[in-house]
């Protein structure tokens, strides 16, 4: 998810205004950032020492479309620490013993003094604030068998230097974002830095990419992703193949991890700040200071939209063409356009079943989460809990801080990567050292095959 902040937009020149007193290193050239998720009581965590989240939300479960009626209330609770400086993690999952391990993971989570003590400051300082690595790219368009186009990027040369066999890295930008993105910048320089083959996953239109169908993409999507994965394969037929995910495109991977099941390529995956639960994340999102961000990227789909208006002319009266195109927030675009063209009754049919929370059970695929429990985008009440619990397969860790895809923590803040990247790599480089995979056998029962979420892919390897 990219945001694109106007100079004149009130929130942005009252944050600059506040932190004129602060260095400011090379600005990024675009605004990044995607979305997160719940928390609960667990025996499995370390205290989430949080002053702010001394209490938390029971969870409710979407019942309906656009509503949010508790299904299933799970209470969370969280201790406060004396000194606010330990603040630690919330680690949860059947493999946690393996993450504590972790030279990223011996050190208390702390938040940069001032932009990380409030979850919109560090949310819009690392959008635009964070530096911005050069790295050259080259660019592979590749045709999607409805004729849509998804662009790839490559970098450049890697083909020339690395083993045919080195493991392949693919990145999912958030809604709207691509490889000009800050966050996908740095993690892609960390990975190639560790010799890895990196690729950037554009999505229609995303990354400044071509159009060519009247079709974008969406949260409940996974078309695309199965075809550039089995493309990827084809190219390396030696390499073990990863992914990570932010914000959409981390629930875009879920739902994948989900569909895919025992039978998954990956052998494994991140998500950070995923929403989960749509329904849930919608909500929040139209309230209060996040109307700021519904508007960036409301703005963000109809630059999109417009730039290949002519390829919508003529669709059928379902489709509200006009509201799409002057929508004036994400809710509008999808209800105008998304919902419809991935033939959802409505737009709330829309979020409550492409919500990534229904495809937990099903990952057969080591997958570590992250997610901030200050996100302001998605709501932490919207996080899988007892589902991630439940599944050996899935690990989680909640910072007390982080904002949306911020984490200006750690020894490269304020300007440098986000505290997560080294948490990621080192798990990626983990299991990419295993010589038995722990994620092929699981320890519970297996759920019943007429149990699995429906997929909504068309596409068949």
């Amino acid at each position: 998810m990219s945001f694109h902040f106007h100079v004149g937009t009130p929130a942005l020149k009252h944050f600059r205004q506040s932190s004129a007193s602060v260095p400011i290193g090379r600005k990024s050239q675009k605004m990044a950032s995607p979305f997160s998720s719940i928390s609960s009581s667990s025996p499995l965590r370390q205290p989430l020492n949080s002053p702010s989240l001394s209490r938390l939300p029971s969870v409710g479960v979407a019942a309906s479309s656009g509503s949010t009626e508790a299904a299933t209330a799970v209470p969370a609770t969280v201790s406060e620490p004396r000194d606010a400086s330990l603040a630690s993690l919330e680690v949860i999952g059947a493999q946690r013993a393996m993450l504590l391990r972790f030279d990223s993971m011996q050190r208390p989570y702390r938040p940069y003094p001032v932009i990380g003590w409030n979850r919109h400051v560090e949310t819009i300082f690392a959008a635009y604030f964070r530096s911005f690595p050069r790295v050259q790219l080259r660019r592979e368009c590749l045709r999607a068998r409805d004729n849509g186009s998804v662009s790839l990027d490559w970098v450049l040369g890697d083909e020339h230097w690395l083993r045919p066999d080195s493991p392949v890295l693919i990145l999912l930008p958030g809604l709207t974002g691509g490889s000009q993105d800050t966050y996908v910048r740095h993690m892609l320089v960390r990975a190639k830095k560790k010799g890895w083959r990196v690729v950037v996953f554009n999505s229609r239109g995303c990354g400044n990419g071509p159009v060519t169908t009247p079709k974008f993409y969406s949260a409940s999507f996974t078309d695309d992703l199965y075809e550039v994965v089995e493309h990827v394969s084809t190219c390396y037929p030696k390499s073990k193949i990863y992914a990570i995910g932010w914000s959409l495109g981390a629930n875009i991977l879920v739902r994948y991890l989900g569909e895919e099941s025992h039978n998954c390529p990956l052998s494994g995956a991140v998500s950070l700040c995923n929403p989960f639960n749509l329904p849930v994340a919608d909500e929040d999102f139209r309230k209060g200071f996040n109307k700021i961000y519904d508007k960036a990227l409301a703005s963000s789909l109809r630059k999109i939209f417009k730039k290949h208006a002519l390829l919508f002319e003529g669709l059928p009266d379902e489709y509200n063409i006009h509201m799409a195109a002057n929508a004036r927030t994400v809710r509008e675009f999808d209800e105008g356009l998304t919902s419809v063209s991935f033939g959802f009754k409505s737009v709330g049919d829309y979020y409550l079943n492409s919500s990534s929370s229904n495809s937990i059970l099903h990952v057969r695929t080591p997958l570590l989460c992250i997610q901030a429990a200050n996100d302001p985008i998605a709501p932490a009440r919207a996080i899988p809990l007892e589902e991630i619990k439940e599944n050996p397969h899935c690990l989680l860790i909640i910072t007390p801080k982080g904002g949306h895809l911020g984490w200006v923590a750690g020894n490269e803040a304020p300007f440098g990567a986000p505290w997560t990247d080294s948490v990621v790599m080192e798990f990626l480089e983990n299991l990419n050292q295993e010589k038995k995979p722990w994620h092929r056998e699981s320890s519970f029962s297996e759920i019943d095959d007429a149990q699995k979420p429906i997929s909504s892919n068309s596409f068949k390897r």
